[in-house]
């Protein structure tokens, strides 16, 4: 959280650009009656799921080269238990971005839902710890901060694809729609689709949830799994 205070322009990348892509989406559909409040409901949590990507794994890679992460495992603590001490530092920033980015939408630019205002918001907070704990557990996978962007198209943008958001998964080839599911952004989008446009949840979004909150923790797991000392 310190870091993060001392540095301005990833908390602007985190607070203001989801919302501020709200926004502009709200004007490129200005003159389309109903186009926004069908895309914007599921752009508020897909939003701060892509932001808190990108930043949760460039900043963890950065805390795994310049030997903060060695540091911190001479003591005695637990792996899953450093990986979780930054889960919750950027679950609070997660939080807050969500609350941001959904405040802009629904306060300002008027975006109505069919279902409860307060349940989409949680979803998205729940998209965003989706999205850093999915970076901090890639972020095993980079060597250099160049690298660690490119997980964004090789590992967010088929997702964003494949997940529903431009063309329903049941229209799809066949092999498309297979894969999908095996992608937990599907999940994601799909209980924010339920509540945006059906107006609860159901039983079909409950599970929807529940794998959500499952890959977060697995995610978690795996990233604790991949700590490595590298010296002896």
């Amino acid at each position: 959280m310190t870091q993060l205070r001392r540095d301005p322009r990833t908390i602007a990348l985190l607070l203001v650009v989801p919302a501020a892509l709200v926004t502009l989406i709200k004007f490129v559909f200005d003159q389309e009656p109903g186009a926004f409040d069908r895309i914007g409901g599921p752009l508020v949590g897909l939003f701060p799921f892509i932001t808190m990507f990108l930043v949760t794994s460039i900043t963890m890679l950065r805390e795994r080269t310049t030997g903060t992460l060695e540091r911190l495992m001479t003591m005695p603590l637990a792996k899953l238990d450093i990986l979780l001490g930054y889960g919750l530092a950027f679950g609070v920033v997660g939080t807050a971005q969500a609350l941001i980015t959904a405040g802009v939408a629904f306060g300002l630019l008027d975006l109505q839902v069919a279902g409860s205002t307060a349940l989409v918001i949680l979803l998205a907070i729940g998209n965003a710890l989706l999205g850093m704990s999915l970076g901090l557990f890639v972020s095993a996978f980079a060597q250099t901060e160049f690298q660690a962007i490119q997980f964004m198209p090789a590992f967010v943008f088929p997702q964003l694809l494949l997940c529903g958001l431009f063309v329903a998964r049941d229209q799809m080839a066949a092999a498309l729609e297979a894969v999908s599911y095996a992608l937990p952004l599907t999940y994601a989008y799909d209980a924010l689709d339920r509540v945006t446009s059906d107006g609860s949840l159901g039983a079909r979004g409950t599970v929807d949830v529940l794998v959500t909150c499952g890959v977060i923790l697995l995610a978690l797991a795996l990233g604790a799994a991949t700590l490595r000392r590298r010296t002896p």
